[in-house]
């Protein structure tokens, strides 16, 4: 199971790159997506809505169950992985690449990057 170290995480099995432009990129986990097996389905947020630090804003759907998505981080949605529509199976192939969900323009990231965990944290919160 790959957790990169460059990355933030949630109990929740999302993680958080910050980029070079200061959205951040949001997905789920490795993890996440083996224990739901095979993806079929995201009702992602549009472009422009706003989401909570631990609010859900989604929906992932697989062959064996649909679970709602929470944000790590307060902010606006501004850009969306429109490809996963098409090919949802991406989340299964490549979770921390071409699989990526949202980037959010974080409202309070300094506040809030003190809840998230690290690689060695979420490590440690898996079975």
């Amino acid at each position: 199971m790959t957790i990169p170290e460059e990355l933030r995480y949630t109990a929740e099995h999302e993680w958080l790159r910050e980029e070079a432009d200061g959205t951040v990129t949001v997905g789920i986990t490795d993890h996440a997506q083996a224990e739901l097996g095979d993806v079929v389905y995201l009702e992602l947020p549009a472009v422009g809505d706003e989401v909570t630090q631990g609010g859900s804003w989604g929906v992932i759907e697989s062959v064996k169950a649909a679970s709602d998505l929470f944000a790590p981080v307060s902010g606006a949605v501004s850009a969306v992985n429109d490809a996963l529509e098409a090919a949802p199976q991406q989340v299964n192939e490549d979770p921390y690449g071409a699989g990526w969900l949202i980037r959010l323009q974080p409202a309070r990231l300094a506040q809030e990057r003190g809840a998230l965990l690290t690689a060695a944290a979420y490590r440690e919160l898996l079975p």
